[in-house]
């Protein structure tokens, strides 16, 4: 078995990675090759999965969906030219009897139907979710809105015909409730859980603010934010402004607590510009004693300090800063799904885009349900921490969401074991 694996961007490349490398483990394991459609692909040559067609980095970096200024851009970067070579790739492969894994959204799934090849979908970007949950449809503000909510699933009609051809042999949506909508509408849908929560957790141990001795443990710990500014520049270094703004604001309530902010930073940023808006907003150079058991990941962090807080900024310690956060303030995609996926709360600030502004963060916040709490202004982040402490009936109720929405571990496995079965 032959297998091209397209995806079109960066989260969605670390997905599709999570299911190739488990079909590598298989027996009669697949010959594997790549084409992400959107970037250099980065992730599939660090373990050397080879590219079959050209890649490039748009100026967008692949949100052209989010402006149609972006779009133009693009098109100016040579976009057009880019698709139909990697279209031509496409065609090729499948003339030579290969199958393909389409990861992400219409985009490689209708590649994958042109190719003419078998194929198998697994859809990263839409969920029922964003239109309705387990008690029914969301409300919406305008017309249009609400005329959404009355469609039968968040897969458009034409995308579900794709799903529904003799050659697509399974689709993995990203949740149960999407994948039971699916099979209502006769697709090969299988509800195998989302490859995103793999690796994140190294158990399933509940968060410290459900501890059943939380009353005295909660006076005579440090509270942990986990800060996520997202992964791309510059909007990466925008967004770390009004998060530090937001960190700031939580200071003066909790004079009282010992407060850690563990900022998660993408490696491929530059840490410079963060350093620069920490000493300008009152910070400075300090030391921690107990990193280890904070971020045991990176022995070398970047450690700052502010009346009651200690904040770290780390490159190396990713999962560290997600299981040990108790709440995170977010302006990130994939990175505050994982967070919510764990149980906890977050709380996001629009910025302006490209990726995180009002529009990605609204619908970000009908994705993940009352676990995502949108803020107005960095200001709000404060009082909003204050109430969660004080609900722990909410807590509960968020941790339950967050496992329910992003599943358990272990999806990318699964998903291997299916994709050879039915292949």
């Amino acid at each position: 078995m032959r297998l091209l694996c397209l995806s079109n961007g960066h989260g969605e490349d670390a997905i599709a990675i999570q299911i190739l490398q488990e079909l590598q483990q298989l027996p009669n394991a697949p010959e594997i090759a790549a084409l992400p459609l959107v970037g250099q692909g980065n992730a599939y040559r660090q373990l050397e999965i080879p590219i079959v067609g050209p890649a490039q980095t748009m100026p967008s970096g692949g949100f052209i969906y989010m402006d149609g200024k972006q779009l133009a851009r693009d098109v100016r970067g040579g976009l057009l030219q880019l698709t139909w070579a990697q279209f031509q790739a496409i065609r090729q492969w499948a003339k030579t009897g290969g199958s393909i894994l389409a990861v992400g959204d219409i985009v490689p799934l209708l590649f994958a139907w042109l190719s003419g090849a078998p194929y198998a979908f697994v859809g990263t970007a839409k969920s029922e979710y964003y239109l309705r949950d387990e008690e029914g449809i969301l409300p919406r503000k305008t017309w249009r809105q609400q005329r959404e909510g009355k469609q039968v699933s968040v897969y458009f009609p034409w995308e579900r015909w794709l799903m529904k051809r003799k050659r697509c042999k399974a689709i993995f949506p990203r949740d149960k409730l999407t994948a039971e909508t699916l099979q209502k509408l006769s697709i090969p849908a299988f509800d195998l859980g989302n490859p995103m929560m793999d690796g994140i957790e190294p158990d399933r141990a509940m968060p410290i603010f459900y501890d059943p001795h939380i009353e005295l443990k909660e006076t005579q710990r440090s509270l942990i934010f986990t800060l996520l500014p997202g992964s791309r520049p510059p909007e990466a270094y925008q967004n770390w402004q009004l998060i530090v703004e937001a960190a700031n604001g939580v200071l003066p309530n909790f004079r009282d607590r010992s407060l850690i902010f563990l900022g998660a930073i993408a490696p491929s940023l530059s840490l410079d510009p963060f350093r620069e808006v920490l000493i300008t907003q009152g910070w400075e150079v300090g030391k921690f004693d107990h990193l280890s058991t904070v971020i045991p990941s990176d022995p070398n962090p970047l450690v700052f300090q502010q009346k009651n807080a200690i904040l770290i900024l780390s490159q190396r310690a990713y999962n560290d800063c997600l299981n040990q956060g108790d709440v995170a303030i977010a302006m990130a995609g994939t990175a505050t799904e994982q967070f919510v996926g764990l149980g906890k709360p977050a709380i996001a600030i629009p910025g302006k885009g490209p990726q995180f502004n009002p529009v990605f963060a609204e619908a970000q916040s009908r994705l993940l349900g009352p676990s995502l709490i949108l803020a107005d202004c960095p200001e709000q982040v404060s009082r909003i921490v204050q109430s969660l402490l004080r609900d722990p009936d909410r807590l509960q109720l968020i941790a339950e969401n967050g496992r329910r929405r992003l599943g358990e571990p272990g999806a990318a496995k699964r998903i291997a074991t299916c994709l050879m079965d039915r292949f």
